[in-house]
């Protein structure tokens, strides 16, 4: 059982309105149903035609998740997959002498621990719940099933795990190919400002994550990240408030990419 686990319902043998939702704790307002989900449309696995987003239902339980809490652990038998409804999630790895490098942060209607559960082998990552989250649990022989039963669902899974692999080769480009730790921060930055909208030429951010997690998402160390922070501050590329980040100047990231 994920630790930080909170168990809201089982779907089977259950039927719910549309608008039927719990509130649960650490402040989400959990759906118990894909079919009442307000962001359905917008979602690749969810957006699913109505026969196939029932039987869906029929198999998922409802679950919230504090801060911190652990899904999977890289290396650990398949149980099955999440489905992160609201809330997100670091998926990461780690190397024999204890460095971690954070792959991802995962997005809302993604689904984590799709690869091991469609091959059967181990978790290739770790995913810990990096603010409250809820995350719908799938065993695996129940999801295979609906696999095989609905077509348009595997399509979908395709999809999702093609935009896996475009992102993990992104990340490997940014580590691999950037010369200098500040380019490798500045890419981070824009790539987080990538699909937020600009306003008065300004871009902002939540940044949920520590100095610590994105030193381990662009393989540097923790005072280094510190550090640049301090410096694009200095050169007015960015200020920040809280867990607030505003990029001021996107053309001097974009600078310091391109230097």
């Amino acid at each position: 059982m994920p630790s930080g686990f909170r168990f809201v319902s089982r779907r089977k043998g259950r039927t719910f309105r549309d608008s039927e939702s719990v509130l649960a704790p650490y402040g989400l307002r959990i759906i118990e149903s894909c079919l009442s989900c307000p962001q359905r449309e917008d979602r690749l696995f969810c957006n699913l035609p109505p026969a196939a987003a029932q039987a869906l239902s029929a198999i998922t339980s409802a679950a919230a998740y504090p801060k911190g809490a652990i899904l999977f652990v890289e290396g650990q038998s398949p149980r099955g997959v999440f489905i992160v409804c609201n809330g997100k999630a670091k998926l990461s790895t780690s190397s024999a002498d204890g460095k971690t490098l954070i792959l991802r942060i995962s997005e809302p209607g993604e689904i984590l621990g799709l690869p091991a559960t469609v091959t059967g082998k181990p978790y290739e990552l770790t995913a810990e719940v990096i603010e409250p989250t809820q995350a719908n649990f799938i065993p695996r022989e129940d999801f295979l099933f609906f696999l095989r039963e609905h077509g348009e669902a595997a399509l979908r899974v395709a999809q999702q795990l093609g935009e896996t692999y475009h992102s993990a080769i992104a990340e490997m480009r940014t580590i691999g190919l950037s010369h200098s730790a500040g380019e490798k921060l500045a890419r981070f930055l824009l790539d987080l400002a990538a699909n937020h909208d600009e306003g008065k030429g300004e871009v902002k951010l939540t940044l949920t994550l520590t100095h610590e997690e994105i030193a381990q998402m662009i393989g540097a160390s923790r005072e280094t990240v510190t550090r640049l922070f301090a410096d694009f501050k200095k050169r007015q590329f960015l200020q920040v408030r809280g867990s607030t980040l505003t990029i001021i100047n996107k053309a001097g990231l974009e600078s310091v990419v391109g230097s």
